[in-house]
């Protein structure tokens, strides 16, 4: 169940800790010591001791630890009812620990689990526990390991007596704009992790609508990589300004040290995920909701590792009708890096919306009542896509929670038709020049779907009804369910009930 150093064995503490953290690599040993900072007594553990003693010798002085060698005297050190922390990889490591914490647990107890859970998994541990009378809360942290160290973005879930518990502490430790802590109850049982996994879905979008804005600004506009750096540095004081734009800023800043190239160029172009987009895309089709910025995101991360398939369709020589485009003056030049910077603004929208989008059908379906706008807010600060614009949203949410899409918000609104007519010249231009725009492209054909009065799903209709008699609803009579007796003459329509 643990592991005991020969060199310190830690003496067993009474119930003194407030909370305790079970998992000391970077991020658990980052949180427990933002907890301790903050006034916290924090119980610490690690299945590998000498993770305990690192923790001990490098930051004892920051606060009121409680370290312990065996997980028995880990739980003792807490005070009831007790919360343990769990920072362990997400998957058989924290249903290991989970099993060892609820032998070891009484009702009314708390564990929290902080990875990045797939939230069925948080629901069916969730279920389990609740049986046994212990709290199970899947907790979202956004921020990395400089976030759960000086403030992060929480998003807990589980009961609210469970959050009544956890929330004085959660919500000192989070990141605060304007006063506010970015950090609030999401809902019961997955809702806490549900809301991380899309959060982590829109990144995924965001840093692929970044990415395709640098690589037309190079092969279409024509800029070296510094000069691309200075354009995103720019749009720091535009609608842009966010964590992500200035993430991209240093990097494409950066000059290797030992071949005095762009930084950028000599990073191999394969792109890793750890599944969050994917578990995002396929909750969506699950749920039937339309994501389709963060399925390209998460496709585009897909091909770009397919080392193979690239290199045979390179050699393929693929690439007939594509446009040699340039910009001959300098008015020219600025003038596409405008329409880039409006593109990139109306397919943020679009993807911010497919997500939150994703976030009120599951809150729907599974009963969370998850309050759309405190999402908006919690993300304003300490996560990876906290941005200027999350303030519009959260304001957009609370003139009114009922929302259709965050389309239709008129500040949102107002700006894209306003951005639209330099998104849709950008899209062409990309198709014509052979420069991959995917995230760019969904997100202006998913705007258009919806702003459309008919689409051809009328026709996919009739072929379902064809070949599987699926059957159709009649314009005439949405109400109603008809099938057309094809495989007679085709002319007849029977009304099914």
């Amino acid at each position: 169940m643990s592991a005991t150093s020969a060199a310190t064995t830690f003496t067993p503490a009474p119930a003194s800790a407030d909370i305790g953290v079970y998992g000391l690599g970077v991020m658990g040993a980052n949180l427990a010591r933002n907890l301790a900072r903050h006034g916290h007594a924090v119980a610490v553990f690690n299945r590998s001791h000498q993770r305990t003693e690192r923790l001990m010798a490098r930051y004892a002085d920051e606060g009121a630890f409680v370290p312990a060698s065996e997980l028995a005297d880990f739980v003792a050190s807490l005070r009831r009812p007790r919360v343990a922390i769990i920072m362990v990889q997400a998957g058989a490591g924290t249903e290991a620990v989970v099993e060892q914490l609820r032998a070891l647990l009484e009702p009314g107890d708390i564990i929290v689990d902080a990875g990045n859970t797939f939230y069925k998994d948080t629901q069916r541990r969730e279920a389990s526990l609740r049986e046994q009378g212990i709290h199970f809360v899947g907790m979202g942290v956004s921020g990395g390991e400089e976030g759960a160290l000086l403030g992060p973005s929480i998003m807990p879930g589980g009961t609210q007596e469970s959050y009544d518990r956890l929330g004085p502490m959660l919500e000192s430790i989070s990141a605060h704009v304007d006063g506010t802590p970015c950090c609030t109850h999401v809902g019961p049982d997955g809702a806490g992790h549900f809301v991380k996994m899309v959060h982590n879905g829109i990144e995924y979008a965001d840093m692929q609508l970044i990415a395709e804005a640098y690589d037309l600004l190079r092969h279409v506009g024509g800029l070296s990589v510094p000069e691309i750096a200075a354009v995103f540095r720019s749009w720091k004081d535009s609608e842009l300004d966010s964590y992500l734009i200035d993430v991209t800023t240093e990097v494409l800043e950066r000059v290797d040290p030992a071949t005095g190239a762009a930084f950028v160029d000599v990073i191999v172009d394969a792109a890793g995920q750890k599944g969050t987009g994917s578990w995002t895309t396929q909750s969506a089709l699950e749920l039937g909701v339309a994501v389709p910025a963060i399925a390209e995101a998460t496709f585009a991360r897909a091909a770009s590792s397919s080392s193979a398939q690239r290199r045979a369709v390179r050699e393929a020589a693929l690439d007939s009708g594509a446009r040699e485009i340039g910009y001959d003056t300098a008015e020219e030049r600025q003038s596409f890096i405008d329409a880039v910077r409006q593109a990139l603004y109306g397919s943020k929208i679009a993807a911010y919306a497919q997500g939150f989008d994703e976030i009120a059908t599951a809150s729907t379906t599974y009963g969370w009542d998850v309050d759309l706008g405190a999402m908006a807010r919690i993300w304003r600060g300490g996560c990876i896509i906290r941005a200027r614009f999350l303030d519009d949203i959260t304001r957009a949410y609370e003139a009114e929670p009922a929302l259709a899409s965050l389309l239709v918000a008129p500040t949102f609104a107002t700006a894209l038709e306003s951005v639209l007519p330099a998104w849709r010249e950008v899209v062409a231009t990309a198709a014509l020049a052979g420069v991959p725009a995917p995230a760019f492209a969904s997100s202006l054909a998913y705007l258009d779907q919806l702003r459309a009065e008919r689409l051809p799903a009328a026709l996919i209709q009739g072929q379902r009804d064809f070949f599987g008699s699926h059957t159709y609803h009649r314009t005439d009579d949405p109400t109603g369910v008809y099938h057309v007796l094809w495989a007679e003459d085709g002319r007849a329509e029977e009304k099914w009930d």
